[in-house]
């Protein structure tokens, strides 16, 4: 278990570094999130047959925003 713990508290270190938050936030992961957003979305409309484009649109714009930049 310690093994574990140790793995932990480096990976919170690492998550928690300037240069990780930095490229968190850069375009080229806006741009990641948005093309995964864009397919989820994509996928959950073709399942839905289209009956609810507005809410899974207003889902991914809510999600866009937490995770996003913009």
């Amino acid at each position: 278990m310690a093994g574990l713990n140790d793995i932990t508290k480096k990976a919170q270190a690492f998550l928690e570094s300037d240069s990780v938050k930095n490229a968190l936030k850069s375009e080229k992961a806006e741009g990641v999130s948005d093309k995964l957003l864009d397919g989820v979305a994509n996928a959950a409309k073709k399942a839905s047959g289209g009956k609810h484009d507005d809410k899974i649109d207003g889902a991914r714009d809510a999600a866009d925003k937490k995770i996003g930049n913009e």
